[in-house]
């Protein structure tokens, strides 16, 4: 069977943002195995977009660019950067000797647009190639099992990088207030965010969900009555699953990352100039000042403007209570 290989090195919400221009590819090369250079944690999450046949691990610091990326067998028929824009990333496509290269840094390319969506962004550049995709191309199917705590109003302090995270004293604020409204709350936490998961959950005895893998993420976000979250991968799964949220912007705008315009979805977002995208650093080291102008109040009247999603299955057993300590590979 022909390769097609697509680099997208980087994380969760990287790979989901990808979804429509990998489907893209699915349908206009159905006889190829579509092969996708990632980080194999991304494995589970990759299949469950429906277009990919197969990861080969890929992975670099940071956002970098890998070095390297491991193949066998026959040259690829297609190579497709949705990596970047710059030389680094179709390099480590070339050195593979594909028969047909696709991306923003080739000579007579497509030109690459800082203001636009990256959901639009990888569409525009198949479609330059002939290729169409679909930027609204983005629903996962529903997960086959059951959530472990049907609808939960679930928080997810965590981020890459702090200027992302919004303050854990006002997400461990809000938890108390939904709580005390009756409301079930779960705190989510990635690898290496347990603590924060405490800081928030535990002023008001909220649940944790740590560490889950893919599978259960997806079952937990699929049946939770919204998420908080910032911008970060969590955020690109509730849109993918359909769940109801609230996503919360600092130094990036949502015209960028953000879920597409929806009732489901609510974006807090407070800059000094709307027309600036990238007011500040997505990578810094402190909380973006722009963050900081979400308070707990209005996070709380974005939350009680969203639909009541379907009701969700019965719980499962085991994976999410108070305290959770689990571990996997989840968030990116």
């Amino acid at each position: 069977m022909p390769r097609l290989v697509v680099l997208r090195a980087l994380g969760l919400g990287d790979l989901l943002t990808a979804v429509p221009a990998l489907r893209g590819l699915r349908r206009a090369f159905p006889g190829h195995r579509l092969v996708l250079a990632a980080p194999a944690w991304l494995a589970e999450a990759a299949a469950a977009t429906g277009a990919v046949d197969r990861l080969v691990p890929a992975t670099a610091p940071g956002r970098a660019v890998p070095g390297h990326i491991p193949w066998a067998g026959p040259r690829p028929e297609h190579a497709v950067d949705l990596h970047g824009n710059g030389p680094e990333s179709l390099r480590a496509l070339r050195a593979l000797r594909p028969g047909r290269l696709y991306g923003y840094a080739l000579p007579r390319g497509p030109a690459w647009r800082a203001g636009e969506h990256e959901r639009d962004r990888w569409c525009r550049l198949l479609a330059w190639h002939g290729v169409p995709a679909d930027p609204a191309d983005l629903r996962l199917p529903a997960p086959d099992q059951p959530s472990p705590a049907p609808g939960a109003v679930l928080l997810h302090p965590g981020a890459d990088a702090a200027a992302r995270r919004w303050p854990a004293e006002r997400f461990a604020a809000l938890g108390r207030a939904l709580r005390a409204d009756g409301h079930r709350v779960v705190v989510t936490a990635g690898p290496g965010e347990g603590a924060l998961a405490r800081e928030v959950a535990e002023p008001g005895g909220l649940e944790r969900a740590e560490g889950l893998p893919f599978s259960r993420l997806a079952a937990l976000v699929a049946g939770a009555r919204a998420v908080v979250v910032g911008d970060t991968g969590l955020a690109h799964l509730a849109t993918a699953l359909g769940t109801p949220s609230v996503v919360l912007f600092g130094p990036v705008s949502p015209q960028l990352w953000g879920p597409p315009r929806s009732p489901r979805h609510r974006v807090l977002w407070h800059p000094d100039d709307p027309r600036d995208q990238r007011p500040g650093d997505p990578h810094g080291p402190v909380t973006d000042p722009r963050l900081l102008r979400i308070g707990v109040a209005e996070v709380r009247a974005a939350l009680d403007s969203l639909p009541t999603p379907a009701p969700a299955a019965p719980a499962a057993t085991g994976d999410v209570r108070r305290g959770n300590g689990r571990q996997g590979r989840a968030h990116g």
